[in-house]
Formats: structure tokens, sequence, C-alpha cells
């Protein structure tokens, strides 16, 4: 049993109001005052400009309201239909190395997929999950984007659900125009909100047995 909190939110969280609660409870855990914790919400529709993010990439600025934010990468959409799942974890716990942190949410979104039957697959240089669409194509269906503190990690993965996918052409997501994005919808798989939150959560200890057992 993988001892670490899971919240669902019951309803879409504002974006400052997800980080606000994520930066004290990333404070909690640093002074061993909670648990770490997996949280799973959805966001009003909205975009957010990572530490790498270029103003030319966001191509409708007035289309949702857009929010810069410490973690890694460069623009992301979300909203309904999409599944965030924010992540804190102790790396002083589980080993100090975030590109392993990293390999490690890649590999868990890979798995949870599998257990869906979708072919998650990495792309090297691209961050994120993407999707064989054949004839040469592929398509991003999973992004990333991490941040730590005191080596407590927050931010975390993004797994398109049901989005609307229109509402991704007001950005170059993740700063690459050469590839398209899709869903579990858009490829024919019926798996809605609830049965991805049970694959994340049946493939976890794989994800958390990649970091090493806690010391």
């Amino acid at each position: 049993m993988v001892d670490l909190d899971w919240i669902l939110a019951p309803a879409p969280v504002a974006y400052p109001d997800a980080l606000a609660a994520m930066e004290q409870r990333v404070r909690d855990i640093s002074d061993g005052n909670a648990r770490e914790l997996v949280w799973l919400l959805e966001h009003p529709p909205l975009y957010t400009a990572g530490t790498s993010a270029r103003p030319q990439d966001l191509l409708v600025p007035d289309r949702f309201p857009v929010y810069e934010t410490g973690r890694g990468g460069q623009f992301t959409y979300h909203g309904p239909g999409q599944r965030v799942a924010y992540v804190m974890l102790d790396l002083n716990r589980r080993g100090r190395d975030l590109r392993r942190y990293v390999r490690a949410l890649e590999q868990w979104i890979i798995d949870a997929l599998g257990m869906l039957g979708v072919t998650g697959e990495r792309r090297e240089g691209r961050v994120g999950i993407w999707v064989d669409r054949g004839a040469g194509g592929e398509d991003k269906i999973a992004a990333i984007g991490v941040r730590v503190s005191h080596w407590v990690t927050y931010h975390g993965i993004a797994v398109n659900v049901n989005p609307d996918l229109d509402h991704f052409s007001g950005i170059v997501p993740c700063g690459i125009a050469e590839h398209g994005v899709t869903s579990l919808a858009d490829l024919g798989r019926p798996a809605g909100m609830a049965a991805l939150d049970d694959a994340l959560k049946a493939t976890m200890p794989g994800m958390l047995s990649l970091l090493g057992e806690p010391g």
C-alpha cells in the first residue's frame, strides 16, 4: 500500500487557488507536518506559462485567462475534460534526482494509459507523452511540468481525457507547432475520468518504485 494521501476535487479548481494550496502543502511536507499527496482535479479553461514560455506562442491572448507559473516548460492549456494530477513528493526521502523523477512521471502516465488500451510513448528531446497516429503522425496526450521547493515536488501531469481540443489552438502547446494534441475520446477510447483515476492509482506503486525506497 502506498503511504500517501489522495484528494479528488469535486469541482473545477481556480488556478490561483490550486497554486496557493500546493505551495502550502509543500511547506507542510517540508516541515514534516503533512503526508505526501496526489491531488486529482480539473481546472476551468485557462492557459499557463512555464518558465520557458515564449510570448509569440500565445496565439490568442484574450481567449482564456493566462497565468504565469514557476513550473518548467512553456505554454499549456488546462480545462474541463483534462485530468490534472498535482504530485507532492518529498525527494529528500526518495532521492534528489529531478531527471529520474520526471522519467518516473512519464512511466506512470505510460503505464496508466496502457491499462486503458492506449500506447503512450516518450520522444527524445520532448517532455510529455505521445501517441503514434500512423503515417508518420503523432499527437501529444499528456503534458508534464514540475517544480521543487526544498526538494519537495509540486505541479505534475495533465492527461487529456475528453477536453475540447480546439481550446489548444490558442497557444503553441509546449512550444511544439509541428504536432497536434489528442485525448482518450479522440482516440475512440470510452474510458472516462474515473477510469483514468483508477489506472493512475493502480500504477502509482510502480512509479514510486522507480524512485527507490523512501529513506
